[in-house]
């Protein structure tokens, strides 16, 4: 299950592990114009973690979802 909310400055997509056992914490994703986060709860710490990454970390991870095994360097496009 997940939720989408639009807010101001960002859409923010809640992922919820509804499959068992054992579940995982709830993951939040704000997508921002410049970059994306991505929020988890430590169960053992009980303190939210973040992993920031930038547009082109973004769009690298979309493609190294479709591609087997390797190192790849995808063009950038001028602009």
């Amino acid at each position: 299950m997940f939720t989408i909310e639009h807010e101001f400055d960002a859409t923010v997509i809640t992922l919820v592990d509804e499959e068992g056992p054992p579940l995982q914490e709830d993951v939040t994703i704000e997508a921002f114009e410049d970059c994306v986060v991505l929020r988890q709860t430590d169960p053992q710490t009980d303190e939210v973690v973040s992993i920031t990454l930038s547009m082109i970390q973004v769009r690298d991870l979309a493609a190294a979802l479709d591609l087997p095994e390797g190192s790849y360097r995808l063009s950038r496009k001028p602009g």
